[in-house]
């Protein structure tokens, strides 16, 4: 007689490997940008570049409002934080599937550069949130003499 072995319903399956990703892999390195409860935590996309002038950010918010966008610049740090809302539902329409971000963002970068934290400019056009951050001019060294 042939004894048969138990067989986990995939489900069951799935259910441990996602359970073993999470705490391997989801474990917050910044507990504190983690989203309050209920709310959505997602990363619009990001470029960073720079010039000899300036350091510069572009993130892709389309949708936004520029009064839903926040940018402040404080001890090297660039934090810009945001928010975005679908509630358009229309009557008798069911949403089958959805690919639409909404919820709040928060994105931190340490600039690379020492920043005019005074001149450091934001313009929202066309879904693209432009961040401006003008360099310290250098001032040359100098050999200090020894007295």
């Amino acid at each position: 007689m042939k004894v048969m072995k138990p067989v986990l319903p995939a489900g069951a399956v799935r259910r441990d490997f996602d359970t073993m990703f999470d705490r391997m892999f989801r474990t917050p390195l910044f507990p504190e940008m983690m989203p309050m409860k209920g709310e959505a935590l997602w990363e619009p996309a990001l470029d960073l570049s720079e010039t000899d002038k300036e350091v510069i950010v572009r993130l892709e918010v389309p949708g936004f409002h520029k009064e839903n966008l926040d940018v402040k610049f404080e001890n090297e740090m660039l934090t810009i934080s945001g928010h975005r809302e679908f509630r358009n539902e229309m009557k008798g329409e069911e949403f089958l599937w959805t690919e639409r971000e909404e919820g709040r963002f928060v994105r931190t970068l340490r600039i690379p550069a020492m920043i005019e934290p005074a001149k450091v400019e934001a313009l929202y056009e066309n879904g693209l949130l432009t961040v401006k951050m003008p360099k310290m001019e250098q001032t040359p060294k100098a050999k200090i003499a020894i007295k």
